[in-house]
């Protein structure tokens, strides 16, 4: 009997988890556990990291594992690089479910950089009022510009900040242009930094963006091991049911 691993956490994920439990196919979906209350999913599910490719690859052969589907977030480069070596390492089947690049459009003013190392040093410099839109993950990181006043969203309450200006909004996408017009407006954004994210949950910042006429600093997805590339549900059900 074929158990299909749904390496989650995004709203692609999501989907697929309720088309698999809708098709029957018997499925595990994972959560790397970086939220306080993940999404209730309908199928049996798992919290936490696995120690790792090796720890992965334990997991996959003491659970009979037969397919994975890496629908992780773009940013989560460890996790796919660990999902890549641990299906070589057991010879099962891997695919990936991907949300396409943001692409600028007219009126946008994006800036790209490759990393948030490369985010960090672009804003250096005078004080602005940034719409910092991460995650809270790389925080730290920015806390090496603390001459400027922060926005940022998140999605839990966190226990602290490491920026001495920073105003906290908590809140959960899918997020509408408005909302995010009026959010930038109350706090007087003059800069977004965004991930490079893709799909349509976080993508109203970019158009509140243009309508404001604000800049964009856009970080750069990072570079993920080939893998066989899936863009929709379904072609992950054709994909299962076809290896």
């Amino acid at each position: 009997m074929s158990h299909l691993l749904i390496l989650g956490g995004t709203t692609e994920a999501n989907a697929l988890a309720k088309a698999v439990c809708e098709q029957g196919v018997n499925a595990t979906y994972s959560y790397a556990g970086r939220v306080e209350s993940p999404r209730p999913q309908p199928l049996p599910t798992r919290v936490g990291g696995f120690g790792g490719a090796d720890g992965l690859t334990r997991y996959i052969t003491e659970n009979a594992v037969t397919h994975v589907v890496d629908a992780t977030h773009p940013f989560a480069a460890q996790m796919s690089q660990n999902a890549a070596k641990a299906c070589a390492q057991t010879g099962i089947a891997l695919a990936a479910l991907t949300r396409p690049a943001w692409q600028s459009s007219a009126g946008d003013n994006w800036h790209h950089v490759a990393d948030i190392s490369a985010a960090v040093t672009a804003l250096q410099g005078a004080t602005q009022r940034v719409f910092l839109a991460v995650g809270r993950m790389h925080l730290q990181d920015f806390a090496a510009q603390p001459q400027h006043d922060y926005l940022l969203r998140l999605v839990d309450e966190p226990d602290s900040v490491p920026m001495p200006k920073a105003q906290i909004v908590v809140a959960r996408g899918p997020f509408t242009l408005d909302d995010d017009i009026t959010l930038m407006q109350a706090h007087k954004t003059e800069l977004v930094v965004s991930k490079n994210a893709g799909g349509t949950g976080a993508r109203a910042k970019l158009d509140a963006a243009r309508h404001l006429g604000l800049p964009v600093l856009m970080i750069d997805r990072p570079v993920v091991p080939q893998r066989t590339e899936l863009a929709t549900t379904t072609q992950v059900l054709d994909w299962l049911a076809h290896s």
